[in-house]
């Protein structure tokens, strides 16, 4: 689900339909065609879709043998995964480098409060729900208010009901689906003093991820560019040891790289010796060998 725009600089997105449905041909020449146009490609990629898009996205991507093309599937249900996704567009407009707005996605992630207003739990699967829940839900009438992310919580509607929501200023997007949204509107929002309440339609995927027709979908987010902007530049950048890209964060999120880990451990006091050669000249490398390097061990990732 592609979301409008937030403001006049938030860049269109390109929403890739059917890949594990359409010739593998034209998925490739479609990945080939935004990458030749764009330089770099993120791909935001819910968990609610079947493995085989995931593995037809590995699939292109090894192919096409690039590593400018950077797969991330955020722990987040459809609604927040459009409002994330909406928020690079936002930040693609500003001066980031493609490893840094790509990692961006990850941070961004943990200031979005994500969840919905459901009918039932029974067929909830990604949050707990304890059996008195799941019981209370077969009785008619019943709506539970659930956040999936970033801490799981789920409580049964009712008068003292009430959701731990953000410690800091969001604006609230409404999804309504086959149920009424009067309790996230009138009890949910005022209770997490949100700066603003915006509705769109429901995404497609949402009752499947949420086990539920009878839905109604939230999630509280930052909107403002300039705090985005901040949020990002705030935290360090380093560069990628293995494809050379500025990235945030411990992993590049285009060639999947870590970085290297050093072994520190204390060299052996005295020369070494070995049977048949003798006294090794390691030692003797003395000012030529840096002590506070160690021996390097690399561990790298597999990007297919």
């Amino acid at each position: 689900m592609a979301l409008p725009p937030q403001d006049e600089r938030t860049l269109p997105a390109v929403v890739l339909q059917d890949l594990d449905r359409r010739p593998l041909e034209h998925a490739l020449a479609e990945l080939h065609s935004l990458v030749d146009q764009h330089g770099h490609v993120i791909v935001v990629c819910s968990q609610a879709l079947p493995e085989s898009v995931e593995r037809r996205l590995y699939t292109v991507r090894a192919l096409l043998e690039t590593d400018r093309i950077a797969l991330f599937r955020p722990p987040l249900p459809p609604l927040g995964l459009a409002v994330l996704a909406r928020q690079l567009r936002q930040l693609a407009s500003c001066d980031l480098s493609p490893g840094v707005l790509a990692s961006a996605g990850r941070l961004l992630t943990h200031y979005i409060h994500a969840g919905a207003l459901l009918g039932s739990v029974a067929r909830l699967d990604h949050v707990p729900v304890g059996l008195k829940s799941h019981a209370r839900s077969w009785m008619p009438g019943s709506q539970f208010g659930v956040v999936a992310h970033p801490v799981p919580q789920l409580v049964r509607i009712g008068p003292e009901a009430a959701l731990d929501g953000p410690e800091f200023g969001t604006s609230l997007l409404v999804a309504k689906g086959q149920l009424p949204s009067d309790w996230v509107a009138g009890t949910l929002a005022p209770s997490w003093r949100v700066q603003g309440l915006r509705e769109t339609p429901l995404p497609a995927e949402s009752p499947d991820w949420w086990g539920t027709g009878k839905v109604t979908e939230f999630c509280a987010y930052l909107p403002d560019l300039s705090v985005l902007y901040q949020l990002v530049t705030s935290v360090r950048q380093s560069t990628c040891h293995w494809c050379g890209i500025d990235v945030i964060g411990d992993r590049c999120v285009f060639c999947s790289a870590t970085p290297p880990v050093y072994d520190t451990a204390p060299a052996l006091s005295g020369p070494r010796r070995d049977a048949a050669l003798g006294p090794r000249r390691d030692a003797a490398l003395g000012p030529r060998r840096d002590a506070a390097l160690g021996h390097r061990r690399e561990r790298r990732a597999l990007t297919g």
